[in-house]
């Protein structure tokens, strides 16, 4: 009996070992490039966007990303983890803006260090889908996961109301935009056990 006990304590604790070499949780920093659009024209301009304007008017912009990363496993066997990471991000506090992001990814990461994934995500801009991927590289027991992806935007219509007061009239204008596409870079770092 002692030596089934001692070979399950064993066992769960090369298990519990693997598990955490593997897991990539921690602080995020990145920066992010959003094609025109609506985010991008309140990156540029704040609440003072003048709201006869198109959207998409101010041409794409760029912010600072920084959050932290939370990750569980399954389907954990040979050279593929299978892996859902909950990633919470704020951008735009370089400029004094308060974006927030998170996302709900799920994928698989490599033994090679290798990962990819798929899942929803929710910003003021309203819930789109996120496709990553990304490479772990290692320095002894220091991890750098490296990651890139992609929230495409999404194509809307729009109206701009004209008023001459001239002549006392009022005319819609519709026309269409993209909400626009957000492109991000993010490095994290966690140290191995």
């Amino acid at each position: 009996m002692k030596r089934i006990l001692l070979t399950l304590v064993l066992a769960l604790g090369l298990l519990t070992a693997n598990a955490q070499i593997e897991k990539l949780a921690g602080p995020r920093i990145g920066v992010t490039y959003i094609t025109a659009g609506p985010i991008a024209d309140f990156i540029h301009e704040g609440f003072d966007f003048d709201e006869d304007d198109k959207f998409g008017t101010s041409g794409p912009a760029f912010t600072t990303l920084y959050g932290w990363q939370w990750e569980s496993r399954f389907a954990d066997g040979g050279n593929v983890t299978g892996i859902v990471e909950w990633v919470v991000l704020v951008g735009g506090m370089e400029k004094g803006l308060f974006l927030p992001s998170a996302s709900s990814i799920i994928g698989a990461r490599m033994d090679n260090g290798l990962e990819f994934g798929v899942g929803p995500n929710l910003s003021l801009s309203g819930i789109g889908m996120v496709f990553g991927m990304g490479y772990n590289f290692k320095s002894g027991s220091l991890n750098l996961p490296v990651s890139i992806s992609v929230i495409p935007g999404r194509k809307m219509d729009g109206t701009i109301d004209h008023h001459d007061d001239d002549y006392n009239n009022h005319w819609e204008e519709k026309y269409e935009y993209n909400t626009g596409t957000r492109i991000a870079i993010t490095l994290g770092f966690n140290m191995s056990k």
